[in-house]
Parts: C-alpha cells; structure tokens; sequence
C-alpha cells in the first residue's frame, strides 16, 4: 500500500487510454531480464507492555527505528520534514498508515538472493530495534490493539484514506492499520504472458491465503478466521478489490486492465510535493479536465501511477504482477511466497501445467474459495476435493519449475528448498494459524502475549 513519490505534475498530459496500456506494456521484458521482488510487513512493538510504536515518542518508536537505520547506508525519504520512508541499492522501507514496517526489496535474480536480502534486513531492523527497546511481530493482523491504540502515521495518503474508507466498506480502518502480508512482484514478456500468469495467479491466489493463513487473533483472542486479514479484504472497497473476473474473459490485455482502473475512484492527486484530496472523483474526469479537485488539469504519467497504486486486487498488474494474497510470517515463509509464484510462473511447463488445473473453474467457484479459505484454509472443500490437495498438486507443479531453473546456492541446494515448510503444512493440512490456536488454548493459557516473543523476529 504504501509507496514513494514524485512531485506530480511533470511530463505531457495523457489523453488516451492507449497511453495508459502502453505504460503497463512497457513492463514486458525478455525472460533474461525477468526479476524477483519480495515486499513484506510486520508490526513494530515496545518490549514493555506489548504496545505499538508510536510514530515519535521518548521512548521506542517509528522514528526512532527509521534514523537509526541509516547506519547501515539507508537514505531517509521526507514529507513534510519528517523520515517516512528509507531507500537503498534498488530497495526501500517504508511505513504502511498504522506504522507497519514494510521492506520492499530490490528485484533480483534468483530466490537465494532475495532470502539472503529479507535475512540482511531483519538482522538491521533487529540491532536497532534492540537498542531502543522494540521488537518485530511477524503475524497477518494485530493480534491485541484496537483500532483506537493504533496510530497514524504522518503521511497524507493515509489521512485522505482513512477519512474514505468508511464511505465503501466497513472494514478498510482494520486493513490500513491492523494487517501485514507478504508479496512478491514478477515479471511477464508479452501481453499473452501476462494474460496467462495473470489468470493462474488469481485463480490460485486463494490457495496460497490457505497456505500462508497466519491471522487468527484480534483484541487478544481468536476472531473465527484462520485468515482475518483474507477476510478483511472482502469488505474493504469491492470497486477496488477481488478476484478480477473480466481477467478470465476473451479480450484481457493491457488496455483492458486500464478500461477498468479508469473507473476505480480515486483517493488523491500529488502536486509540489503535496497531496490534495480527490477521494471519490474520477481519472476519466481528469483525462477530460474535469477533475474537481483540479478543475481543467489532466495528468501526466506519474498520476496514472499514483493511481495504480492505489488498486488493491488481490493479483495487481502495474508494470510487473504483484501477487497479494498471503498473511506476514516468520521468516521461512517470507522466502517461501515468492518460491511458491516463481515455480508457478516463470518456467513455461509449470506455468502450462497449473493453467490446466485451473482454467475451467468458474468466477463463482473461485469467489467461493477466496471466503472460504479464511476460515478453515486448506480443509476448505472444493468440488470433491478440498483446498489441502490443491494447495499439494501446486506445490508439486512449483517444484518442478523451481527444479527447471537450475539456480543454486553455494551449497549446491536448488531453490526447492524454500518450498519445504510449505510442503510440510499441505502435507497435514493444518496452518500456522492452527499451531497458533493450538499453543493459545494449550500452553499459552488462553493469552496472545506469548506472541510477543514466539512470533518476534
């Protein structure tokens, strides 16, 4: 959700819907070229009291974590005199509304670098975090605080988002301020390319919130769902959100995907350095110069971006695909998503093999599974089988690609072997979020503050 911006502004101003597919078309790069980026969150906490960090404070806090970073070569991001945000060698930290640490890493070649690249991250954020008195929670939602203990970070898109939300969903506030996932970002060489790897990765991105499902605490007890954070992507803003069903239908391409975020309504527009709130207004307005919030102004490139980035489908399409459907975790399974995808997508028999698998269910069957699998994950039953074989039938298939890569480390280990933990929960069928339901009405005596420290990176 969050991000790095421009001034605004700057550039022609864009009038066609074929400029806007030609942005997303510039994305296509030959298979040499194809990267692997891994964005992940995780909520910051004082070791005394288990409360979040607040942006500034005497004691542990946001800002406190992002100035002591710079040690190790990270350049602070401003708005408005204030650090909120980090960036480095092709990578970035940056601050999601309720102060959840995100690192979005650079795009790399091959899935050891980018685990060595989270395992080199959560080392720093550990060394400063222990010195001011904070610790890392790797869970998919805020198992304790309420929404009212939660602070806001200072970033204008947060505040023109916060004031929105409540206008198309009831529950966008615990999204924004109580979530944390993990993604991975990838890349496509084609239009039919992305088409293809587009298609398979909504249809099996309920799969991997089972897999992934690590959120079933809120308000220090269970809240019902092994994936709260799935679940809250269901009411947050259906004009935003979901499984993209046109994706499935004859014509999908770039231009297509751009006919439908014209019509997602906006939340700003960046001009000198400053958002102005055009929450609820349309881009197709602003093409014709007659956005109210910029009356006969029409956007350069960087708005269409901006606005892209403010679509929250569960698979997104900017200039690469942004896989959006797993729980935050400890740090095997931060390496194990972009595993996962990258078996799946970028070898072409494996990406042939899952197409197979899932090319004939319907948009209903696959809505069905992206609810049900919030609640009991991979025992959610589907057709005559249940989410469990699935989840086993694409980790083999994701093997097999990882397998035809051929990239090794220095121990001669293939990338297969960030599939291991995955392999294990399919093969039971209970989740992280099972084990932790289990150790709350087992050991930890009915109480989430063991969390704190069994769930810490």
């Amino acid at each position: 959700m969050s991000g790095t911006y421009g001034q605004g502004g700057e550039g022609a101003p864009v009038t066609k819907i074929e400029d806007l597919a030609g942005h997303l078309a510039s994305g296509c790069k030959p298979r040499e070229a194809w990267r692997i980026g891994t964005e992940h969150e995780k909520f910051g906490f004082t070791l005394e009291g288990h409360r979040p960090l607040p942006y500034e404070s005497d004691g542990p806090s946001v800002r406190k974590m992002l100035e002591g970073l710079t040690r190790f070569g990270w350049e602070e991001v401003l708005e408005n005199g204030k650090p909120i945000a980090l960036k480095r060698d092709g990578a970035s930290v940056s601050l999601e509304p309720g102060g959840q640490f995100e690192l979005s890493g650079a795009p790399l070649e091959n899935l050891h670098q980018t685990c060595a690249e989270v395992n080199g991250h959560l080392k720093e954020v550990k060394a400063v975090a222990d010195e001011i008195g904070a610790g890392f929670l790797g869970l998919g939602f805020s198992p304790k605080w309420s929404l009212e203990e939660t602070p806001l970070m200072p970033k204008a898109r947060y505040g023109i988002m916060k004031a929105y939300m409540p206008k198309v969903g009831t529950l966008g506030h615990q999204m924004m301020f109580r979530s944390c996932t993990v993604q991975t970002n990838l890349d496509f060489s084609s239009e039919a390319d992305m088409v293809k790897k587009l298609r398979v990765s909504l249809a099996l991105q309920p799969i991997a919130t089972a897999l992934f499902a690590n959120s079933p605490f809120a308000d220090s007890k269970p809240n019902g769902y092994l994936s709260y954070r799935g679940h809250i992507w269901t009411d947050t803003d259906n004009n935003r959100t979901g499984l993209l069903p046109f994706a499935f239908e004859d014509g999908m391409g770039f231009e297509r995907y751009a006919e439908w975020v014209l019509d997602v309504p906006m939340y700003f527009v960046k001009r000198g350095g400053q958002f102005i709130d055009a929450s609820g207004q349309s881009f197709r307005d602003f093409m014709a110069g007659k956005l109210p919030a910029l009356p006969g102004e029409r956007p350069v490139m960087s708005d269409w971006e901006d606005h892209l980035s403010t679509i929250f489908p569960e698979v997104r399409l900017k200039t690469f695909l942004e896989m959006r459907g797993a729980d935050g975790g400890p740090w095997n399974r931060l390496c194990a998503l972009p595993a996962f995808w990258v078996g799946l997508l970028y070898d072409d028999a494996a990406l042939d093999e899952a197409w197979e698998m899932v090319k004939d269910w319907t948009a209903e069957e696959r809505d069905a599974l992206r609810e049900g699998v919030t609640k009991t994950a991979l025992k959610t039953p589907f057709r005559n089988t249940t989410v469990q074989q699935i989840a086993r039938d694409a980790l083999a298939i994701s093997r097999k690609g990882l397998r035809a890569r051929g990239k090794q480390n220095m121990h001669g280990e293939y990338e297969t072997l960030f599939l291991d933990d995955l392999n294990e929960m399919a093969a039971t069928g209970n989740t992280a979020a099972d084990d932790l339901l289990e150790r709350y009405h087992g050991r930890w005596g009915s109480s989430v503050e063991p969390a704190f420290e069994e769930c810490a990176y």
